[in-house]
């Protein structure tokens, strides 16, 4: 229940060729205030309830519970979240040891492309493929819930 992950911005598509996976995700928030947000997605076909506690001084540790709900109990809470509905389709890369997820966004946050890591530690060594640009794992800005409210497109 504890989530030790790292973001990225992307400089390149170069990742789509080293994809195993991608998946459409449709997300929204009903509470997106950093302290707890509680989040409501469907994923492929899949649907998921989150609640993320706030992050450590680093940003990369904080609690995470997630649960699986059906597709239309997930339809029928997006209709109640807040205003800023997030679509984006997600590549999974491996590399290394790890996989990065790499988000490419659509509508009011399109041309943002952001990666993430998982990890087991903090301090966890972990191989930065060319593609990876700079790390932004602190920078609230990059995070979902402020990009629902304050899209890609209006910075």
């Amino acid at each position: 229940m504890i989530e030790i992950e790292r973001k990225f911005l992307v400089n390149s598509t170069d990742f789509i060729s080293e994809a195993t996976s991608q998946t459409r995700i449709v997300q929204g928030y009903l509470n997106s205030n950093p302290e707890r947000t509680v989040r409501v997605r469907i994923k492929g076909n899949k649907g998921f309830i989150t609640i993320k506690g706030k992050g450590n001084k680093s940003g990369t540790t904080r609690l995470e519970w997630e649960k699986e709900i059906t597709i239309a109990e997930a339809e029928l809470l997006l209709g109640i979240c807040e205003k800023g509905i997030i679509a984006k389709i997600r590549y999974e890369i491996p590399v290394g040891n790890h996989f990065y997820e790499v988000d490419i966004f659509e509508d009011d946050n399109q041309g943002l492309i952001l990666a993430e890591i998982e990890l087991t530690d903090e301090n966890e060594w972990f191989e930065k493929p060319n593609w990876l640009g700079a790390e932004v794992t602190n920078n609230e800005k990059y995070y979902n819930a402020y990009l629902s409210n304050n899209p890609y497109k209006n910075w």
